[in-house]
């Protein structure tokens, strides 16, 4: 089964104290890479997050993102620096009496001052938080990993139906392939009969003509190109990751295709060619976006 490796999903999960967001997405990567970001009091959980997404995600890029809401998110405190505040009040005192000043410190003088009276924020932890970012992470997962089988299934129709053309150009390459000696070997004996005034050397005819066979056979090539996209569409219709072994295949075949462009001589063959490596082309694209 193809599998792109382009997703998004997005869940929320909710309790009477907190509420969770979590959102994954995917983009193509050569290897399973992990991108987190949440709040820190979550941080424990980063391990699990990525456990439970692995199950189910074996290359690409994850990005995850945790938004951590609620009046319990947070637990807040008053602290007070005492002995700062008797100094501050102290010295008030003092100022009054040296330079004759009138009038009373007033309580918002006292509470403004945020080195003598701040409030402290602490982020909570406890097991009904964790469980809310694991019920969302599933989801979420979930989600992506419908979104990326729906990709996947667009990648195998395109990638098929390219590979049916690819078939075909190869079947052409191999019906004009007998006639490259044929037409070399008709080229010459007319070049030589020309030369001779009329009296070609059979015998030297057929020696350059059997070089040039050997040098311009391409039925190997065109035996191991269709093996390799007989594998190609075996491979495909796999349960596992197939991507990196379709990039191999790829390059396997775009070294045959090379081969066969510069061994035969024929100028329906450099068409076909030419079709050929565009097609593989358009294969790689869509494969470098397949898990």
């Amino acid at each position: 089964m193809v599998v792109s490796m382009t997703g998004f999903g997005r869940s929320k999960a909710e309790s009477e104290r907190f509420s969770v967001i979590v959102e994954v997405k995917t983009v193509n990567h050569r290897f399973c890479e992990f991108h987190i970001r949440m709040p820190r009091q979550l941080l424990k959980t980063e391990e699990k997050i990525k456990k439970k997404l692995g199950e189910h995600i074996k290359r690409g890029r994850v990005e995850v993102f945790v938004t951590l809401e609620g009046e319990g998110a947070v637990s807040r405190s008053v602290h007070i620096d005492w002995q700062a505040l008797d100094e501050f009040v102290h010295h008030i005192s003092e100022i009054k009496n040296r330079y004759g000043i009138t009038g009373e410190v007033e309580l918002h003088d006292l509470v403004n001052r945020e080195e003598i009276i701040h409030i402290e924020e602490k982020e909570t932890e406890n097991d009904e938080l964790e469980r809310l970012v694991l019920a969302a992470v599933e989801e979420a997962g979930s989600q992506l990993v419908q979104m990326r089988k729906l990709e996947g299934a667009a990648l195998e129709s395109d990638v098929s139906q390219h590979i049916g053309l690819l078939k075909g150009n190869i079947g052409s390459v191999k019906k004009y392939a007998p006639d490259v000696v044929v037409q070399y070997r008709d080229r010459l004996n007319k070049k030589m009969t020309e030369f001779l005034a009329g009296q070609a050397d059979e015998d030297r005819i057929l020696t350059e003509v059997a070089f040039f066979a050997d040098k311009a056979d391409i039925s190997e090539e065109v035996t191991r190109l269709e093996s390799h996209v007989s594998q190609f569409s075996e491979i495909m219709k796999a349960n596992e990751p197939l991507g990196r072994k379709l990039d191999f295949l790829l390059q396997e075949m775009n070294r045959e295709v090379n081969t066969i462009g510069s061994k035969a001589n024929d100028s329906r063959i450099a068409k076909e060619v030419v079709e050929m490596k565009s097609l593989l082309e358009k294969i790689k694209e869509q494969v470098q976006n397949i898990e």
